[in-house]
């Protein structure tokens, strides 16, 4: 049987935890402070982000995994015997993706492949640890590629935003713009669509109210949802996060609610206080 391992990269925001019990192997994209360059989640912490914007009083940029930082990467595990899953964040959201094939072509190898999730965050992590079932369940690379590749349009992203700036001064979600400078008690939910940010809802007053819209939106979908896992995926939002656990638990039917905490990149792009459900439709 050929041995087989998933990859990702750093923007799945996978805990430490199920990266080492599921053997799950991560490339990791950078933020950079001027010339100060650091690897996402391993040179910095999501704290350390925030205290360093604080003082610093800009954003910093974000940067994509390199060929040259896959092809040493694939490298390795392929010397190792094994046939490669990736699974990237959304080619539409970052370069990273096309580093990852650029890096096949350098290696010339046909046992790596790599999927565009057409997502970010724990939208890349659901695919990911449905992935590392089908490994488990005997399934070979390839197929495991097809079936995945299958689940992508089904997956379900959505994130409650608490503070604007970081989404508009990085440009990333569209139609945001009407929001910026109006009240500030409107909170827009971001979702992804077609491997893209877009304002999907908002929602005015207390961050509660933004939290209700989503986990009504799940629980309107119960039933057609796949039970196995539920992500709650926060940057430093730890209320947030026991508000809309203690909801699904009661409202929807779900093996496994899962609690995601956003790294550095993704922290970078969305803001302190953001929060997001994440799921995938049958």
């Amino acid at each position: 049987m050929n041995k087989i391992l998933i990859t990702t990269d750093s923007t799945a925001d996978l805990s430490p935890e199920i990266l080492e019990t599921r053997n799950i192997k991560i490339v990791p994209l950078y933020v950079r402070f001027n010339d100060e360059s650091y690897k996402d989640s391993i040179d910095i912490t999501t704290p350390e982000l925030y205290k360093k914007v604080e003082t610093y009083g800009f954003l910093p940029k974000t940067q994509a995994a390199s060929p040259g930082d896959f092809e040493v990467f694939f490298k390795k595990f392929l010397d190792e015997g094994y046939k490669i899953v990736h699974i990237s964040i959304g080619s539409k959201i970052s370069a990273t993706y096309k580093s990852a094939l650029l890096a096949i072509d350098l290696l010339e190898t046909k046992d790596v492949y790599v999927i565009d999730s057409a997502n970010l965050s724990s939208g890349i992590a659901l695919l990911v640890l449905k992935a590392s079932d089908l490994k488990d369940q005997g399934l070979s690379a390839e197929e495991i590629h097809q079936e995945i590749t299958k689940l992508v349009p089904k997956v379900s992203s959505q994130f409650a935003i608490k503070t604007l700036d970081y989404l508009h001064k990085g440009g990333r979600a569209s139609g945001l713009s009407a929001f910026v400078g109006s009240v500030l008690r409107i909170k827009p939910i971001i979702q992804v669509n077609d491997g893209k940010l877009d304002v999907y809802k908002k929602s005015v007053g207390k961050m509660s109210k933004a939290l209700d819209v989503m986990i009504d939106d799940l629980v309107n979908l119960n039933g057609e949802i796949d039970d196995t896992y539920v992500f709650i995926t926060h940057s430093l939002a730890p209320d947030s996060f026991e508000y809309i656990k203690n909801r699904v638990e009661k409202e929807v039917k779900v093996k496994h609610i899962l609690e995601g905490h956003a790294g550095c990149v993704i922290s970078s792009h969305c803001g302190e206080g953001t929060i997001g459900i994440l799921y995938i439709k049958r």
